[in-house]
């Protein structure tokens, strides 16, 4: 006699959210539908309305669990720089799991309680470091524009891995008019074939420099 299949968990928002997040992971934020929630759900739509009011309640709940998977950084940490290089990193991290959010994170009108404390903690961070409440503003827009750029440019690239850079870059020397183009020319050769090269480590490069300048201004 074969066991009988276990009970699933009852239906609850935290589930609804979970399910959505799956859907827009695989198809994108536009493939969240209350139909293909419940879908991946299997249960009725109907269902859904027990727990969510409608789909722009499960954008707004997916956005803010987003938020709640990215480190929040301590505004009483010994070097700005560190807590927020850290908060960027888990940013880009999980930004990349879930890239379908960023045209979500800044379009909603009614954030949730963990991106209010996220963003509340960014600005505690850079407040306690002595930065001007203007500058403050300035350095949030910076990096998060940082950030975002670099994800859905990672995101869309056509390579995945070292192998995936070599092939393409090939690909684009035999196309190379003649020495027509030779600062591109000398980028693929020199730089982006050589031994241990990685795209995703220009991330740190650029958060860096970004970090110093605004040391700077800090100042």
């Amino acid at each position: 006699m074969s066991p009988s299949p276990s009970p699933r968990p009852p239906l609850s928002r935290d589930r609804v959210l979970a399910a959505a997040i799956e859907v827009a992971d695989r198809g994108g934020a536009e493939a969240i539908t209350m139909r293909r929630v419940a879908q991946e759900l299997r249960v009725e739509a109907m269902s859904l309305y027990h727990h969510v009011p409608n789909k722009d309640a499960i954008l707004d709940g997916v956005v803010d669990a987003v938020f709640a998977a990215i480190t929040l950084p301590s505004p009483r940490c010994d070097d700005w720089r560190d807590a927020i290089r850290t908060r960027a990193i888990s940013a880009r991290s999980v930004l990349s799991r879930h890239s379908w959010a960023l045209g979500l994170m800044d379009s909603r009108r009614n954030p949730g309680p963990a991106t209010l404390r996220h963003h509340n903690a960014v600005l505690g961070v850079l407040r306690e470091a002595g930065f001007t409440l203007p500058m403050a503003a300035h350095a949030v827009s910076l990096i998060d524009s940082y950030i975002s750029g670099f994800v859905f440019q990672e995101s869309n690239l056509p390579v995945n891995t070292p192998d995936d850079v070599e092939e393409l870059a090939g690909n684009i020397l035999e196309q190379l008019p003649g020495n027509e183009l030779p600062y591109l020319q000398e980028l693929i050769t020199d730089h982006a074939l050589q031994p241990g090269y990685e795209h995703t480590s220009e991330f740190g490069y650029g958060l860096d420099l970004i970090l110093d300048a605004l040391e700077a201004r800090r100042t």
